[in-house]
């Protein structure tokens, strides 16, 4: 009779099995990934998900694309939260990109001598890289490390300076971290895009009417024309069907009315698919009246209020005051035998830094804005209107006429007499406008037009009651514009650039891509009262229970050893 195998080996047989199983399985797992990818993304707010634009952009990358981060180092905590999530960002990216995307990292400050790391300082500064000092406490000392947070894109030649710290710098630190951890999606893919070769949009800045001058527009001219192509437009002499050819148009700060056979194209311009942006002033203003003993600021009549007036918005006739303001200079005594000039607050340079959370204004910085008006939205049908900035809680309306005397800056606001709060100054206009022309002849000729045009089509239209709000400041001595926004007197530049640059991608990314500035990744900070409190509980109770929990495991696991070998020795 054969002798029947022991327990002890065919134990060892189906131990070799299982072992050969698990090996079996996960080959074949790992080819089932290699030939269909996918990945999960368990986060609540699917911060680690590509956007459906950004996916597209990548896969479709014709040429490589090399983004250097200027971020590698040692640094606290709450920064290394921003460069951790700028390199994942970068990983998952280069999930989609594929060998056209490369990426590294950068210390700007591990060069071997101090006067090496100064020159390389100097390089990136000249590159426009301008450097961060950054604070902490390192072993119960006070530090300071100059950082660059910044990464560059580079590809085909060209290159693209890319700020990775943003947000509203009013907001508190952890916040204005995360604002900016939230936006490095946009900001490295919409570098990639403006990189990647592509037809180029065409928009007209319109002329004839006093508007901004190509130098007090230089600088937001200068910026779109490294995207699109800008060209001057005078309504006067052209042809309505010449519009077609522009995807948006510029309203800068028109000085004299529109006559109606201009206010004619434009309307067929707007209801015919075509993108505006209105930065218009409700009231007239003179600032060399105001200096030498004051002025009345009445209406400006530019002939527009019906137009908009049909698309769903009013332009009020008054100005805002808001305590939380810009400043002026002003003479308050002389020095020797020179005068005296300080920036004094004055309360018709409203600072905006109220937003909507929509992806054209969502985690924007302040914005600066001067002799703002009010605006109402009325009726139009089929038009979604969102209101997208707002003066602070301590504002103040004045009506038509409005009264402005320079010298009132020298005195202290009466806080009780601004009860207005959240006043809106800018609205988003989409949908399928209606013509104001509609059911009328064309003006000057008897050409009748039909209720609803047969090229009728969905447009977007932005008014902001500011026409200086694209307006940059010149140097006195060059003559030459400042960047939109750079406030000379305060020394601080400010966000309206960003902001317009934003509405033009909104109005003609066709790809969606400034969607992805609505991102929103949420906070959850712990709760420090309760940190101090429970600290040693929570620490005595991760130190203890992992080791209770290997003690149980090995005394389980020994006493089911004997268990199982002592059957073996009583059969």
């Amino acid at each position: 009779m054969p002798e029947q195998p022991t327990p002890t080996a065919s134990n060892k047989r189906r131990d070799w099995f299982r072992f050969g199983a698990v090996i079996g399985l996960l080959l074949l797992f790992n080819f089932i990934g290699q030939q269909f990818f996918f990945r999960l993304d368990l986060t609540q707010e699917k911060r680690y998900t590509m956007a459906p634009a950004t996916r597209q952009l990548l896969e479709n990358l014709k040429q490589t694309v090399t983004v250097t981060v200027y971020l590698d180092g040692d640094f606290p905590p709450a920064f290394r939260r921003l460069q951790q999530s700028v390199r994942e960002t970068l990983n998952e990216m280069q999930v989609y990109g594929g060998a056209n995307l490369h990426y590294i990292f950068v210390d700007p400050s591990a060069a071997g001598t101090e006067k090496a790391r100064n020159e390389y300082y100097a390089a990136l500064f000249k590159k426009g890289l301008k450097p961060t000092n950054l604070g902490a406490n390192e072993n119960g000392k006070r530090v300071e490390k100059i950082i660059f947070p910044w990464a560059t894109v580079a590809a085909g030649g060209k290159e693209e300076q890319v700020l990775l710290l943003r947000g509203n710098q009013a907001a508190p630190a952890d916040v204005r971290l995360n604002q900016s951890i939230e936006g490095l999606e946009y900001e490295l893919a919409s570098a990639i895009r403006k990189l990647s070769p592509g037809t180029r949009k065409r928009i007209g800045v319109l002329e004839g009417h006093g508007e901004l001058s190509n130098v007090e527009a230089g600088d937001i001219i200068g910026s779109l024309q490294q995207y699109y192509d800008v060209f001057r437009v005078d309504l006067n002499k052209v042809r309505p069907q010449d519009l077609r050819s522009l995807s948006a148009i510029i309203v800068a700060k028109p000085a004299t009315a529109y006559s109606e056979p201009e206010k004619f194209k434009l309307d067929r311009f707007i209801t015919q698919g075509g993108n505006a942006l209105f930065f218009v002033d409700a009231m007239r203003v003179n600032l060399d009246s105001a200096n030498r003993g004051g002025m009345l600021s009445f209406p400006l009549q530019l002939n527009l209020d019906d137009l908009l007036f049909k698309y769903g918005v009013r332009v009020n006739p008054d100005l805002l005051l808001d305590l939380n303001s810009g400043v002026i200079p002003l003479i308050t005594g002389m020095s020797g035998d020179k005068p005296k000039v300080e920036p004094m607050p004055w309360q018709f340079y409203p600072l905006i830094n109220n937003f909507s959370p929509h992806p054209i204004t969502r985690n924007l910085d302040a914005v600066y804005t001067k002799f703002v008006s009010s605006l109402d939205t009325v009726k139009a049908a089929s038009i979604r209107k969102t209101p997208l900035l707002f003066t602070s809680r301590y504002t103040r309306v004045l009506p038509s006429p409005v009264p402005i005397n320079l010298n009132d800056a020298r005195l202290e606001p009466e806080q009780k007499l601004y009860k207005q709060q959240f006043k809106p100054v800018g609205y988003l206009l989409e949908g399928q406008f209606g013509s104001l022309y509609a059911n009328r002849a064309e003006p000057g000729t008897t050409r009748y037009q039909p209720a609803q045009s047969p090229q009728a089509r969905p447009s977007k239209v932005l008014v902001l009651s500011d026409g200086d709000f694209i307006r940059s400041e010149l140097d006195a001595k060059t003559g030459n514009p400042y960047r939109l926004g750079f406030d000379r007197l305060a020394n601080t530049e400010f966000a309206n650039r960003e902001l317009v640059l934003n509405a033009v991608d909104y109005m003609l990314d066709e790809s969606g891509l400034i969607a992805v500035r609505g991102k929103q990744i949420t906070l959850r900070p712990l709760d420090k009262l309760k940190v101090i409190e429970q600290k040693r509980r929570w620490q005595l109770l991760n130190l203890a229970v992992p080791l209770v929990l290997l003690a149980l495991f090995g005394v389980v696991r020994a006493w089911r050893r004997k268990q199982r070998y002592a059957r073996f020795e009583g059969s």
